[in-house]
Parts: structure tokens; sequence; C-alpha cells
């Protein structure tokens, strides 16, 4: 790599080093309103929630994610504030899905299989609390079954470090601003999406192609 080459990367990266909505188009189109109540939702987070967003979508069984805030003490989250680390609350996203075509135990692989969940307080170049590895869960159901998969990928030594995700009971979900929902898809030349959404993505898709939807699949 020339010395030229080298400084465009850096200032590439420094640029689009990331999750904030740099050079989104003001003018996407709105969301199209879903009827999810017959869905069995669950939230999670592992960093930057456009990332986690699009490799939920990509999973068969599941119909809709949103990306949104969780985790949090103060009683109202929003990008500016969650962003900046001052409310507790993690990037999250909240997983609508069909048990009878995919399992939470199955969703808990797309969780840990598109992550590397060892990074405290951080997934790839976003760094803080607010991009922390979590599953929120709703009940002990989803608690002992994320425990006991936890305990399964230690046993087994899945990981060269120790995991770091968290479990916590999931309070309250805040819905993130409409133009961060399904930001990937709806921005695939903004700098991070390239740089990291879309790679991570493939990673997984790479990893568990035995999971993906027909659209992911293609």
């Amino acid at each position: 790599m020339t010395q030229l080459s080298y400084i465009l990367v850096l200032a590439f990266t420094a640029t689009f080093s990331n999750c904030s909505p740099n050079a989104f188009n003001p003018k996407m189109e709105q969301q199209q309103d879903k009827d999810l109540s017959k869905y069995t939702k669950t939230v999670f987070a592992s960093g930057c929630f456009w990332c986690v967003e699009a490799i939920f979508e990509s999973v068969e069984g599941v119909e809709e994610a949103i990306s949104g805030y969780a985790g949090g003490s103060a009683a109202q989250a929003n990008y500016g504030d969650v962003s900046a680390g001052i409310t507790e609350h993690a990037e999250a996203v909240e997983v609508y899905y069909d048990p009878a075509v995919v399992s939470y135990e199955t969703l808990l692989v797309v969780f840990f299989g598109s992550q590397d969940p060892t990074t405290l307080n951080q997934q790839g170049p976003d760094r803080g609390s607010q991009y922390r590895s979590t599953i929120f869960y709703k009940d002990e159901v989803e608690k002992t079954a994320a425990e006991a998969y936890i305990a399964k990928l230690t046993k087994d030594e899945v990981f060269d470090k120790p995991i770091t995700t968290t479990l916590e009971p999931l309070v309250k979900f805040y819905e993130a601003e409409e133009y961060h929902q399904n930001f990937e898809a709806r921005n695939p030349n903004q700098g991070y999406v390239r740089a990291v959404s879309v790679p991570r993505l493939n990673r997984f898709k790479k990893k568990h192609p035995e999971l993906l939807n027909k659209k992911a699949a293609h």
C-alpha cells in the first residue's frame, strides 16, 4: 500500500468509524405499518443496531426487527443521549418472530454467531456501554435458555476469551427514530454501512447459510 493509499484509508475510517447517521438520506420513505400482533417478540443488543437489525431480518421465521434502545435507567431514550452514553441504554433490536418457524434457542445462535461477545462494551469500531452485548430477557424462560446456551458455548470453548455478554431483564424498549429503521437496506452507500454493516452481515450469512430466508440467501 502506498503512503497516499494508507492516508486515504485512515481518512475513510475516521469519517465512518462509528454507528452515526453521516450522509443518511433525508428523503427516505416511511415504513409501512405491519400487523405484528401474532408474532412473539424479544430484544437483543450487540453493537450498532443497524447491523443487528439487518442480521435478524435475514433469518427465516423473523418477520420484523425494529431498532431502538433498552436497558437504561432514564425514563426516555433518544439517539443523541444514547449515543453519547449518558442514559445507560444500549442500542438494541426488538425481534418479531414466528416460534413455529424459528425457536428462541435458534435466535440465540444468530445472536452469538453474528458478533464477538468477548469484547466488553465494544463491537467492531463502536465503543461504549451503549454498544454492549446484552440479552434482554422478558421472562425466566428466556433467561434460563440464554444461561444454558452461554454455559454450552463456554464449555465447548467456542470463543478464545470469556464471554462478556450480560443478561438484563427487559424493563422497556424504546423504538428508535424513524430514520434508523431499516437503515442498512435504505442507505447501501453510506460509509459505515459499506465498511462495517454489510461485511458483518455477509460474515453471518457465510457462517449460517442454513438459517437464512430466501431473500437473504440470494
